[in-house]
């Protein structure tokens, strides 16, 4: 499909939202946004103590899982029982890196470095991967543009290019063991190659065609320090294994896990937005959060594939800068508390189900519009 089409399938998959919701402004605004900031100003704050145990809790219900499976007998029922536990606290405590690049520049400073000594250097993803990258796409000029890294415009392409997004968790995990181990050095020693690591593979991002600028930093400016020792710890696991000072089942038992978590973090990001616009004009603020989702389903089943508040992804995109421990307070004071709710609710999916089905049908109908324009020229 030529870029042509491709533009004509994404206005058509746009058309077909617009009938089939109501006008997505009003007046300029989606609802009065002064109205909703007033019923959740008050819920701006972040509770350092909630952020700890919450982070505490799960890194070391995960790294005892993670120990538990990798000592227990193959395939028994501890062994699943117990890396079925390591993906899901492991995973939560991954996505911990989603609010550090949301809280207040310089703050959560020493929560920030046991974040990555604990998690983030030990699963290839130091923070700086996601810092300043992860808040261009809050941007208002960049979100949904062809600047915007965490956007594609699935809703307009193949369904298939989904099913792709979602098998790259399979050589993820080694694509950023290699990364450390092996560009981390190589970069530095041949200086052409550091400009291309730092474009092409240290960020974060969903767009295979992303190029990190060269300031894209907010927080994280010990970046160098942040790579350096993931190259050290992965240097020295990998050599502690071809020494046999520790068995080799440790990376795999590592990569299994790994996948797993991006696997659901990758099911999690398609459902996060409707991905309708083609990427040649920016969103106003009203168009971003109609173009985000909220998942408010069951509150024991869905925080485990939507943790640490993302289930109410729509909410965030409203008010980034909430801390995710009183996005569901804001979201039920929002259905319940604004004068006219009926455009808020259309970010609403019932399931992860739901709106993995919406975006997929989206698609089809998309491609198919297209097909038969291809056949009519």
């Amino acid at each position: 499909m030529n870029e042509t089409e491709a533009d004509k399938a994404g206005k058509t998959a746009i058309a077909y939202q617009a009938e089939r919701t109501v006008q997505p402004e009003k007046n300029g605004e989606v609802f009065s946004l002064r109205e909703a900031h007033n019923l959740v100003s008050d819920l701006m704050t972040p509770n350092p103590w909630i952020y700890w145990a919450d982070f505490l809790f799960n890194i070391v219900v995960g790294w005892t899982a993670f120990f538990t499976a990798l000592m227990s007998p193959l395939f028994s029922l501890w062994q699943i029982g117990a890396y079925l536990i390591a993906v899901l606290a492991l995973y939560r405590a991954a996505i911990f890196v989603h609010e550090l690049a949301h809280l207040k520049k310089g703050t959560f400073q020493t929560f920030r470095l046991v974040w990555n000594c604990l998690c983030g250097i030990p699963f290839m993803i130091p923070s700086f991967t996601y810092d300043g990258v992860h808040n261009d796409h809050h941007r208002r000029d960049v979100y949904g543009t062809l600047d915007d890294g965490e956007y594609l415009p699935f809703a307009t392409r193949k369904p298939m290019e989904m099913v792709g997004y979602v098998l790259l968790s399979f050589i993820l995990p080694l694509l950023l063991l290699a990364r450390f181990l092996l560009l981390t050095p190589l970069s530095y020693l041949i200086p052409p190659l550091r400009k291309i690591v730092w474009e092409r593979a240290s960020s974060l991002t969903i767009d295979p065609n992303y190029k990190r600028a060269e300031n894209a930093i907010r927080n994280d400016h010990n970046w160098r320090q942040q790579e350096l020792a993931a190259f050290l710890f992965s240097f020295a696991i990998v050599s502690l294994i071809m020494l046999e000072v520790i068995p080799l089942s440790v990376l795999v038992l590592w990569y299994l896990v790994a996948v797993m978590v991006f696997i659901l973090n990758s099911l999690r990001t398609l459902a996060a937005h409707a991905y309708r616009n083609p990427g040649e004009k920016p969103m106003s603020h009203a168009e971003q959060f109609l173009d985000s989702v909220n998942v408010p389903g069951n509150p024991l089943i869905t925080p485990l594939w939507a943790p640490v508040g993302l289930r109410f992804h729509a909410t965030h995109h409203l008010f980034m800068n909430m801390p995710y421990h009183n996005l569901g307070k804001a979201q039920r004071r929002l259905v319940n508390g604004l004068s006219d709710n009926s455009l808020f609710l259309t970010t609403m999916r019932k399931s992860l189900w739901d709106a993995l089905m919406r975006i997929w049908q989206e698609s089809a109908r998309a491609t198919n519009a297209s097909r038969k324009m291809h056949h009519i020229e």
